[in-house]
Order: structure tokens, then sequence, then C-alpha cells
């Protein structure tokens, strides 16, 4: 599948923000983070805010930005755990990050972090990291979770595409993972559905349907979360049929950090 549109994503990171900052202003921000271990939402916040404000000002400067502490200043977000200082941050960042993105357009080339890319990759990432860290708050909080079905299958496009062609070591080649949501629809535009194969040197995959070693299914929000190791796949609501064991691997070695 084709990514969505650039002006999309930048969109999107306001969008999420908003959402991820809303659920950060009225928490209390020394509670941790499960899936981080060792952050608190405080924690979690500057590092939403950060990354935005270091990869926003790499694009407005056009010069490499490898280190956020000395490089950018403000990046560390605000000095104290004010839940209203923190939202404010956030949406001043995802504000300013959405504007250098549009107006330097999809195609201009970016390093940040020692890793070069287009400022679409980057709105990309900066736009799915803010949904999965949604997800984050939302488990601390122990409040619902859901992502636009386009916005959720993206998110798990851009994890294969960015695990493709990566040394993975999940055993031999023939076997599979079907990856079925079951809440989105039965028109080829909405289906979400991924068929991943191994292969020789890792896997490769697809939008697709088809008999698979292992199946996952569930509500897509649920999915995202599932690869995103933000959600176990034995979690109520999901079904895995098949090899456990071949999802469970996949899971340790194909997750972003």
């Amino acid at each position: 599948m084709r990514p969505l549109d650039h002006d999309r994503y930048c969109t999107e990171v306001v969008t999420q923000t908003r959402q991820f900052a809303a659920q950060l202003s009225t928490a209390q921000l020394s509670l941790p983070v499960p899936a981080c271990p060792g952050w608190t939402l405080a924690d979690l916040g500057r590092h939403v805010g950060g990354n935005l404000r270091t990869v926003g000002t790499a694009v407005l400067t056009g010069r490499p930005v490898d280190d956020t502490g000395s490089q950018v200043p403000g990046a560390s977000g605000p000095a104290d755990n004010d839940p209203v200082a923190m939202e404010a941050w956030l949406l001043t960042e995802a504000d300013r990050f959405a504007s250098a993105m549009l107006a330097a357009g999809p195609a201009a080339e970016v390093q940040v972090w020692g890793i070069e890319g287009t400022t679409a990759f980057w709105a990309r990432r900066a736009a799915h990291d803010v949904v999965v860290h949604r997800a984050d708050v939302a488990a601390a909080l122990g409040s619902a979770y859901h992502v636009a079905p386009d916005m959720a299958a993206d998110a798990i496009d851009e994890l294969l595409e960015l695990f493709e062609g990566e040394d993975v070591e999940l055993g031999p080649a023939g076997r599979s993972i079907h990856l079925h949501a079951t809440d989105t629809g039965g028109t080829e535009e909405r289906a979400a559905e991924w068929f991943i194969e191994l292969d020789d040197e890792g896997f490769g995959w697809r939008r697709a349907h088809g008999r698979a070693t292992v199946t996952l299914r569930g509500p897509l929000s649920d999915l995202l979360r599932v690869f995103h190791r933000r959600l176990p796949p034995r979690s109520e609501g999901l079904e895995v049929l098949g090899e456990t064991a071949l999802l469970d691997r996949w899971l340790q070695q194909v997750a972003l950090r």
C-alpha cells in the first residue's frame, strides 16, 4: 500500500499530539509508563515534544542534528512536572514541526540522529511515533485507545517497511504470519490484512489474506498495539491461531524501542 499524503502526516502530527497532550493535561505526570520501564508520563511527554523539536529544527536549519540536548535549545521541555505547561509546550512543538514540514514539502533531505531521510519519511515517522506513544499514555491511565483505520494500518505498514531487509532470526523459510483486522469492512481499500512470509533473507510481506503458520485476529487498533509491543497478543478481544511461538519470536525481534 502507498503511504498517506505528506500533508496528512503533518496534520496528524498536530492531531495526535493534541490528543496526547490532552491526556497529560489532567494527569499526574509522576505516574510510571509500563511500556517504557523507568519513565514517567513527564519523561514520555518530553520525549515526544523533544523529538518533534529536534526534527523540526533540522528541517528549519537545513543542517544535521545528532544530539537533542546540546544542539537544540528547548528540546528538553518544561523544567517541572506541570501538566498545563507540558500541554502548552507539546502543542507549540507540534505546530512548529508541522509548519516546517509543510513549508519544506515532502522531498527535502534531512539528517537527524545520524539517520538520513526525506521530509516525507520524517513526517510519517513522527506521526506514528505519537500514535504509538498515545497508547502508552492510555495504558498508564487506564483509558480507551483508538486510531483512525487508515492511520493504524499505515503504522503497521511502516513498521514492516522499516524492518524489511534487516537481519532477523525467525526460523526456517516458508513459514508465515497472518495479521487480520476484524473491524475495518470488506472493501479492498479498507481491508486491513497482512501476510508476512519468512525467507532466507528475513521476511517479505504484502497486504493479503492467506493461510499462515500463525494468525492474529482482532480490532485494528489492538493489532497495531500488539505489533508495537504495547499489548500482549493473548489479550481480551484478540485471537491467536496456530504456532504461537513464531508470533512470540517476531514480537521479540521486530519492534521499535
